[in-house]
């Protein structure tokens, strides 16, 4: 028991270095560090690859250990409370920062602006964004579908989850007669676990290359930097907001719950943390965030139930980041959006932000929600691309340590006895 700690903090070691010198590779032969894109790609699908059954027995598990469906409640409603309070704050966080800092107004050159809206360039061909009543029946929607094998073969994480809490409550009421499928579950859930104990061996020279070719390939283009120096204080913006949420928010959160040192409890999440910046996926650092969370001491009761389910609904870093970015091109357009319309933007942002996927850029496609909620034009997205991909590692990082800090605060509600009700 007392090894794991030292063998997460040495890997936690060479996953730094493993980023560092990606980024130095990246630099200095951009053409050649694209060629690392087939590694990194190889990594990212053996995480994705186990996410499915990994959620459903760890939700599985998570719910029979309760003991008691009447237990649930508590931890649920504290859980469901906890994601919409953080993010509500990130979207408040981002709205103050880039009101503050107003990084759009007299930074972006007029010639850019009526580039990007000659090209009208965005994501997926998407058109129009979809109105607020269609938003709220899809995220009714995906609360249940109608073939869980077409959802788990998509990682539509969120009806697997429900529907395994919706089994799992059944089986803590007919415990006798469900106590071998309860045994394989839990003997599954012990078994993907120490696969992912193994892959994560790999993980520095995974992250190496994953790192790499991103970033030779951002270099490679030439866009990267020549955009960064245009849209520079919005970059920063975005980050500070981020470090705010991360570093006070958050910690602030995780003390006044737990009473503990929230920055030994970030330092002991920091390989899921740097795995959520090298992948940009919660749901492929899902494996590893179950793991870390469980070595730093909170309840795996706690773990199994509410970070699959945070991976899936809580995202923190992205609702910030849409309201922030919402405002930043208003602001760089002469679009003025009064307290009313940035109000909107911040619902917009929270509930987008609930159906936005684990998954890289998935935040690019619900910035359409946003922006058409206060009537932006969408073509300006453009204005935004060529960075987002690196901003959207620092938002899931983020993304992951609120679903870190929300396993401990909901470990505090479940009930210790309830593990030895079974015995």
């Amino acid at each position: 028991m007392t090894e794991s700690p030292k063998h997460s903090q040495a890997l936690t070691y060479w996953i730094a270095g493993a980023i560092v010198a990606a980024i130095a590779m990246a630099l200095a032969a951009p053409n050649f560090a694209a060629h690392f894109e087939i590694g990194g790609e190889l990594f990212l699908r053996a995480l994705k690859m186990i996410v499915v059954p990994l959620v459903f027995t760890s939700v599985m598990c998570g719910v029979l250990g309760m003991g008691d469906i009447r237990q649930l409640g508590r931890p649920g409603a504290t859980a469901v409370g906890y994601y919409l309070c953080t993010t509500v704050f990130a979207v408040a966080i981002g709205l103050v920062v880039v009101n503050v800092i107003r990084p759009g107004v007299g930074t972006v050159d007029p010639a850019r602006l009526e580039e990007i809206a000659a090209s009208s360039e965005l994501p997926h061909g998407e058109a129009e964004p979809p109105g607020m009543g269609v938003v709220l029946e899809n995220l009714a929607l995906m609360l249940v579908t109608d073939n869980l094998f077409q959802a788990a073969a998509d990682t539509q994480l969120l009806p697997i989850i429900v529907f395994t809490i919706a089994i799992g409550a059944l089986m803590t009421t007919m415990m006798d007669n469900v106590r071998t499928i309860s045994n394989l579950i839990t003997e599954a859930n012990e078994l993907l676990l120490r696969f992912v104990m193994a892959l994560m061996k790999l993980a520095p020279l995974g992250i190496f290359c994953l790192v790499t070719a991103r970033f030779g390939k951002a270099h490679a283009e030439g866009q990267f930097l020549q955009e960064l120096q245009q849209i520079g204080w919005y970059f920063a913006a975005v980050v500070i907001g981020l470090a705010i949420h991360g570093f006070v928010v958050l910690p602030a959160i995780y003390y006044l719950i737990t009473k503990k040192n929230p920055y030994h409890y970030i330092s002991a999440m920091s390989q899921a943390l740097l795995t959520a910046f090298s992948t940009a996926s919660s749901s492929a650092t899902l494996p590893v965030t179950l793991e870390c969370a469980e070595s730093a001491g909170v309840s795996k009761r706690s773990t199994e139930f509410v970070i699959p389910l945070g991976a899936t609904i809580n995202m923190d870093g992205t609702a910030l980041y849409e309201a922030a970015a919402a405002i930043f091109i208003a602001q760089a357009i002469g679009f003025e959006l009064s307290i009313a319309d940035q109000l909107i933007v911040a619902v917009t942002a929270t509930l987008a932000a609930i159906g936005a996927a684990g998954i890289p850029e998935a935040g690019l496609v619900t910035m359409l929600i946003v922006l058409g909620a206060v009537g932006l034009p969408l073509e300006y997205l453009g204005l935004i691309l060529a960075v987002d991909w690196l901003l959207d590692r620092f938002r899931t990082a983020v993304n992951v340590l609120g679903d870190s800090v929300g396993a401990a605060v909901v470990g505090t509600t479940i009930p210790e006895p309830a593990a030895a009700t079974t015995d």
